[in-house]
């Protein structure tokens, strides 16, 4: 059986940082080697030198992550240039597979999601659980999903998220050992027969205006917007100048798309988020999921009180879908608006900890967040692509 731990913290020198993680995340006692290292690391620190270091202290580990604008570890939020948080994994090699693919982009993002799924099951055809890892700014996360699941069914859950940098949209990366890419896509398949994941999202955003139409586009970037520029489009109509970045309009900017109703109970809202992840010189915008012609996208805004009560219903689902079994770890993917571009320290700590506590009590219970640029979770008996939430991938021991 998988046994998991983790660590986080903000130390500078990213050698000395991987190194601290990996004492503090001792499963024996006696040596820092494990058979898997999940890395979340923000991109100001040095990632030859994480993964170089980790080598040299768990030299059996396979050595993969991304970048993120910030940590969430069982210690708490971290949203520092630097910090770092790790998810080590000790099993047999036949409970888990790693793959990796280069250059996933909107248009090609189906197959990408296809040929990653082929050669996992091809390793690992016992793989029942995927934790999928991937570009976060020029990516058709929805298509990359269904590629996936062409391959392994929808039956088999997927979680993580889109990396990103520090709210600049201008590049991230992810790796495994010393491939490290930055339009790259990962995932990892767990086959521990004994374990199971529960996962569920949940933003807090309420619609404020009637959709704009995408009038043009093509798979993930739109061009025009009610049949303007899509960019001068948007900003017109959040009161910002055309000049504005992207950072501006986070999270004043939160584009939604209507749910089917047998959906929006079981979510908790009407719509699902979309965060415009790129935006060019020519005025057009990428979306992180295909928007083919006629899609209609409303505006919306942040409610504070839907954050908080959205979060305390999707926790306390998890908890009765546990069945009063102890998680045995937890990932956990936020949007980085939910970081420093919405709250503040003592919101990011208390919201943080309605998450932890009801899971967690008082126990030690390995956790390994990011605050990234979309995150994968399961809606309406399948794996879906949300944006602006808090998602959590809970795995405990299956009940049969």
């Amino acid at each position: 059986m998988l046994k998991f731990s983790s660590s986080s913290n903000r130390v500078v020198n990213s050698k000395k940082a991987i190194a601290e993680c990996l004492e503090n995340t001792l499963i024996d006692e006696q040596s820092t080697d494990c058979d898997l290292i999940v890395i979340y690391a923000s991109i100001g620190h040095n990632l030859n030198d994480i993964i170089s270091e980790a080598h040299k202290l768990a030299p059996s580990a396979q050595v993969v992550g991304c970048t993120c604008a910030g940590i969430i570890g069982k210690e708490g939020p971290n949203e520092a240039m630097r910090c770092l948080a790790i998810m080590t994994v000790k099993g047999g090699k036949n409970e888990f597979s790693v793959v990796i693919k280069d250059n996933i982009a909107g248009p090609n993002s189906y197959e990408i999601g296809a040929q990653l799924a082929q050669v996992l099951k091809n390793k690992n055809p016992n793989v029942n659980m995927i934790h999928f890892l991937a570009n976060g700014i020029d990516i058709a996360a929805d298509k990359a999903l269904e590629g996936i699941e062409s391959v392994f069914g929808t039956d088999v859950p997927i979680f993580g998220a889109t990396s990103s940098d520090n709210m600049k949209a201008i590049n991230n990366f992810q790796f495994v050992d010393d491939q490290i890419l930055e339009k790259g896509a990962l995932v990892i398949g767990f086959a521990d027969p004994t374990l199971e994941v529960i996962t569920q999202a949940s933003h807090g955003f309420a619609i404020v205006e009637m959709p704009f139409e995408v009038t043009r586009s093509e798979s993930n970037r739109v061009f025009e917007l009610d049949g303007q520029a899509a960019w001068k489009c948007l900003t017109d109509n959040l009161g910002l100048q055309e000049t504005a970045q992207l950072a501006d309009t986070i999270p004043i900017g939160a584009l939604a798309e209507e749910l089917p109703e047998n959906l929006q109970e079981e979510y908790g809202n009407t719509h699902i988020l979309r965060v415009v992840a790129k935006k060019e010189t020519d005025g057009s915008i990428y979306m992180p999921v295909e928007c083919p012609v006629g899609t209609k996208l409303y505006l919306t805004k942040r409610d504070e009180d839907l954050i908080f009560d959205g979060l305390d219903k999707m926790v306390g689902q998890i908890v009765k879908n546990c069945n009063g079994r102890r998680p045995v770890a937890v990932f956990h993917a936020d949007c980085v608006a939910r970081g420093r571009g919405m709250l503040n320290r003592i919101l990011k700590d208390e919201i943080v900890f309605r998450m932890q506590h009801p899971l967690c009590k008082d126990e030690d219970v390995p956790w390994l967040g990011m605050y990234g640029l979309g995150e994968f979770a399961r809606l309406g008996g399948r794996s879906q692509f949300h944006n602006y939430t808090t998602a959590l991938y809970v795995i405990v021991k299956r009940n049969d």
